[in-house]
């Protein structure tokens, strides 16, 4: 059994954001097997493991931005598929 995540898997969920590369919250759930609400609880309860530069969140543009780009890339298989909340955006720092 192996828990090492492959760097395709990786690499398809990094998109670009103010000029880093960063993965969004609900990529990180995904890749970790866990709901994106773990993944921000865990940001919020422990801020001392995410300092500044290592995980920011989008504004209200930015998400409603991607929002769409994620609505036109996936088809919606119902209600509840993407948060109503900004995103969460991890750098490379934050992820690991």
């Amino acid at each position: 059994m192996s828990n090492v995540v492959s760097y395709n898997n990786v690499q398809d969920k990094i998109v670009q954001l103010n000029g880093q590369d960063v993965i969004l919250d609900y990529a990180v759930a995904d890749l970790y097997g866990v709901e994106t609400r773990v993944v921000n609880q865990a940001v919020k309860n422990n801020p001392d493991k995410f300092p500044s530069g290592y995980v920011f969140e989008l504004d209200n543009q930015q998400s409603a931005n991607l929002r769409s780009k994620i609505l036109t890339l996936n088809e919606s298989s119902g209600t509840g598929k993407h948060s109503k909340y900004n995103y969460k955006a991890f750098t490379e720092k934050g992820i690991l």
